[in-house]
């Protein structure tokens, strides 16, 4: 009789099942199954049982001796089905007869739904190219969505100015104070770090050449023209862009937004046009303020690090700055507010109708914003390097 070996581990035998194959004789092989047979109990795989069935040539049948088995789960069912679908293909006949009843039943119970087609996954190889096109036709298909979504939201604004369109002034007042004053301890607390770890950069250089009271035009300029608008339009993106998305989403999900367009209401005037105002109108307020709670961050490191005069750094500040730096950050914060509102309304519109749809729009929203922000960014600082503002 053949058997098949327990898994070990050290030479010490943890599996308490016992698996004997003997035959063939009379073209049928006898298994037989004794101990428990469990799940955790690590039980043989298929690939450890077959080569013993299949190494006799006249093998034409397999059988089974269950008597000595004192326990079971649904272990040793899928160790039994994976047996038979393997016998099946080696067109060996299975006897069931020596299994205990319960395991037949289990298994003509498994036996008599079939499979669904297309249940299984097929794991297929897809060539380089065929990817790369179908990455292609998808980036091509999503900007013809968003420049469409931007078209229309242009529109929609146009129609504003013409006085012809439809949303309620209290969502546009509960909006502002959602994406201002609410936002108003992250944006402090992110400024602060972000406008302490510039002064702090500066002065580890600027201390070599004996030019510490620099750490202000350094902070000063940073704040003002770019960290200031950046980092707030990437928090804003994280926070507001995403509960955009998420709001928008959860109502494509119940219907909300068919609902108002079955009663002729236009969701780019009702739920997307006083977002875009609201986060438009606040982000330059924003930051404005985060500008200010920078240089603050600035004036902590250069009084307790340099050993900078508070009145010496605010001056060296004011020399440094002009409004016309202040014009350029607060332009860029214009923008990124609108791009913020544009990617988390986009996603949230765009939503499928389950609930993970509505978390892929949410993280969709915050990617889709930060990229903006940062070519956006980009594309703008050029600008104004060429122009010589």
């Amino acid at each position: 009789m053949k058997k098949v070996e327990p898994m070990s581990k050290d030479n010490v035998s943890l599996s308490p099942w016992e698996m004997g194959i003997s035959g063939p004789a009379n073209g049928a092989m006898l298994i037989t199954l004794s101990g428990m047979w469990r799940s955790e109990d690590r039980l043989p795989s298929i690939g450890a049982v077959m080569p013993h069935i299949v190494s006799g040539a006249s093998v034409g049948r397999v059988t089974f001796d269950t008597e000595d088995v004192t326990s079971w789960d649904s272990g040793l069912l899928t160790l039994l089905r994976k047996l038979m679908d393997e016998c099946a293909q080696h067109q060996i006949v299975v006897d069931r007869n020596g299994l205990q009843e319960g395991v037949r039943h289990l298994l003509d119970l498994a036996a008599a739904v079939p499979e669904r087609v297309g249940a299984k996954r097929s794991i297929a190889h897809v060539p380089f190219l065929a990817r790369l096109g179908e990455s292609t036709l998808a980036v091509v298909h999503e900007s013809k969505e968003l420049i469409g979504f931007v078209g229309e939201a242009t529109l929609t604004f146009v129609a504003f100015l013409r006085g012809r369109t439809r949303f309620r002034r209290s969502d546009l007042v509960l909006l502002i104070q959602e994406v201002g004053a609410e936002a108003l301890p992250i944006v402090t607390l992110i400024s602060f770090l972000v406008g302490m770890i510039l002064a702090f950069v500066g002065a580890v250089q600027l201390q070599q050449f004996g030019a510490q009271i620099f750490v202000a035009n350094l902070v000063g300029l940073a704040m003002a023209r770019e960290m200031g608008a950046m980092m707030t339009g990437i928090i804003m993106s994280g926070r507001t862009g995403a509960a955009f998305a998420a709001q928008l989403g959860t109502m494509r999900v119940n219907q909300e937004i068919d609902a108002l367009t079955t009663l002729g209401i236009s969701p780019m005037e009702f739920l997307v046009l006083p977002r875009m105002f609201a986060l438009a109108l606040m982000m330059p307020l924003l930051c404005l303020y985060a500008d200010v709670m920078g240089i603050l961050g600035g004036v902590v490191v250069a009084v307790g690090m340099l050993d900078l005069s508070v009145t010496a750094y605010f001056y060296q500040t004011k020399d440094a700055l002009g409004t016309i730096d202040f014009a350029v950050g607060l332009f860029k914060s214009a923008v990124f507010g609108v791009l913020v509102a544009i990617a988390g309304c986009f996603r949230g519109m765009q939503c499928g109708t389950s609930a993970s749809a509505v978390g892929l729009a949410t993280t969709s929203a915050v990617v889709m914003g930060i990229v903006l922000i940062v070519v956006s960014d980009a594309v703008m600082t050029i600008i104004t390097t060429i122009l010589g503002i």
